[in-house]
């Protein structure tokens, strides 16, 4: 992606209607400045545009919207280049190219047929809506399964994922298409929203813990009874492994996957195995290993969220970092600031005292992100729609 002559397209909105609704699935994100420069807010987007180089993650998307989004909700992302359907220089397509720099604006820009570029809208005020109500003919969410049915049409296939807490986006194919034997089939996909920490580690003269506002709440009468079965292991049947700060941090990401039968978490590595078998579970002793069954249909413990882990380092996915003088109150400005999902505190004793004082807040991507977007005919995508205003 490069071009001798830079030259700025702007993209002008042809229709109100796609404007409003871009305003109301703006996610609330970042309100505050990125570690290197405050931005003024910049919506616009930017046709056959690119920001060549400075990538810090590269993602799929449907669309550019919601490549902006996934750059505003990413820690450090200020800009992006998204590389749309009608892109022919190779097989790219949907790519969504998270971007950085320490001034905060791209180094170059460059005229390229097939992309659009644009800006985080960090700090931008915006609607704490997320209604993603774009729907994608001929599109393709490859991956991310765990149900199957057959419905009438794609409407009554996206109703299917609005109303099950689990779907985050399907894909639906319709009576066109190729093999006649999954005709009509909805496919309802799952992705993380719930917070998921990417790196924990043990390390002295360090805090870590959550905003008190970081899981999400089921709003059910009953209160849930915790199954957990201490110095025990459920050997194999494993669907993923994801890093948790606690047992019962375990549990509510196992709680959170629709598929997770039981966990078992390993409290010395932090790690956190979720399984799956509807038939059978069998445990065995084993010291170290604590397991447990998940959450259904309740209202669940939330306790675990409110406990500061000592010696625990939750690294990287920082947002900023701020001089306090004790971890409390690292812990309330995490809280209070809606886009902060946990913190890590580095205490005055400190071994570098470059970091001692500092409150790092953290925060990961949690819109619904397919793993993969790719063209295929007689198909169509879309999202759930539970938080869209009908």
């Amino acid at each position: 992606m490069w071009g001798s002559t830079p030259y700025i397209s702007t993209a002008e909105h042809k229709n109100d209607i796609r404007t409003m609704e871009a305003h109301w699935i703006l996610l609330g994100l970042l309100s505050f400045c990125s570690f290197s420069s405050c931005q003024e807010c910049n919506e616009q987007l930017l046709e056959n545009t690119d920001f060549p180089g400075t990538d810090i993650a590269t993602l799929y998307s449907p669309d550019v919207r919601h490549c902006q989004l996934l750059c505003t909700q990413h820690p450090s992302c200020l800009f992006f280049t998204f590389i749309r359907p009608d892109w022919i220089r190779d097989d790219r397509h949907f790519y969504c190219y998270l971007k950085s720099t320490p001034s905060g604006k791209p180094k170059t820009q460059s005229p390229l047929l097939g992309v659009t570029s644009g800006y985080s809208l960090k700090s931008c005020t915006q609607p704490q809506q997320s209604c993603l109500s774009q729907v994608y003919q001929n599109i393709d969410f490859p991956g991310a399964d765990y149900k199957f049915l057959f419905t009438a049409d794609y409407q009554e296939c996206q109703r299917a994922c609005t109303h099950d807490p689990g779907c985050q986006f399907f894909t639906f194919a319709n009576e066109l298409f190729s093999a006649d034997n999954i005709r009509y089939k909805c496919h309802l996909k799952f992705s993380w929203i719930a917070p998921v920490i990417p790196r924990i580690e043990t390390k002295g003269g360090v805090v870590s813990g959550f905003s008190h506002n970081s899981h999400q709440t089921q709003f059910w009468n009953s209160e849930c009874k915790s199954s957990i079965f201490q110095s025990t292991d459920i050997p194999g049947k494993n669907i993923q492994m994801l890093l948790a700060a606690s047992v019962e941090h375990c549990q509510y990401l196992c709680s959170a996957h629709p598929t997770c039968t039981y966990f078992s978490y390993v409290s010395e590595s932090f790690k956190c195995y979720l399984k799956k078998d509807e038939n059978y579970m069998v445990s065995v002793a084993k010291n170290g290993v604590t397991s447990g069954l998940p959450t259904r249909f309740c209202q669940p413990e939330n306790s675990w969220v409110k406990v500061a882990h000592e010696r625990v380092d939750f690294q990287g996915s920082d947002i900023r970092y701020e001089l306090m003088d004790d971890p409390d109150t690292c812990q309330r400005t995490c809280t209070d600031n809606p886009n902060c999902q946990f913190y890590t505190y580095v205490y005055e004793t400190f071994f570098d005292v470059t970091h001692r004082r500092r409150c790092y807040l953290k925060r990961v991507i949690s819109l619904p992100a397919p793993p993969k977007v790719t063209k295929l005919s007689n198909v169509v995508s879309g999202f759930a729609q539970r938080n869209c205003v009908v």
